[in-house]
């Protein structure tokens, strides 16, 4: 029982903290690369209405937040964790991936960043999480 709470509370911790790095970087992003005139980044219906004036630029931040805020929370998440430490890595990895995809289905991007986005950011960021928590906090030998 200790190792399950344990484990979901790096879990928890992991979401936590990958979503605060994801929403500190999505509200950054307007601020260094400025949408277009009139396209407001933070209401969906300006957003909607002005998609098609976003350029490949307006779409480096939020695919920055969602590698960076998976790979930050997947980290933490093993590095917390005991036990089957990659796979509470990609624990993290796959509801993130989760919010992508519902992301994808709400707010309007292109066929191209929306491919990008789910291919590249979450489970590869996990793995990559994993790899780095493997060398920050090696298994004990057996």
């Amino acid at each position: 029982m200790k190792l399950f709470l344990r484990n979901f509370i790096a879990v928890v911790v992991g979401l936590l903290v990958g979503g605060t790095v994801n929403m500190a970087l999505v509200m950054v992003g307007p601020h260094l690369i400025p949408p277009p005139p009139g396209v407001n980044m933070e209401d969906a219906k300006s957003l909607a209405a002005g998609a098609h004036l976003l350029e490949a630029r307006h779409f480096l931040f939020p695919f920055l937040a969602h590698a960076g805020g998976t790979l930050v929370g997947a980290l933490v998440a093993h590095l917390i964790g005991a036990g089957p430490r990659s796979a509470l890595s990609y624990g993290v990895g796959v509801v993130f991936l989760a919010g992508g995809v519902a992301a994808a289905l709400m707010i309007p991007a292109p066929t191209w960043f929306i491919a990008l986005d789910l291919l590249a950011c979450y489970l590869p960021m996990s793995w990559l999480a994993a790899r780095i928590g493997e060398r920050l906090r090696p298994v004990a030998a057996k």
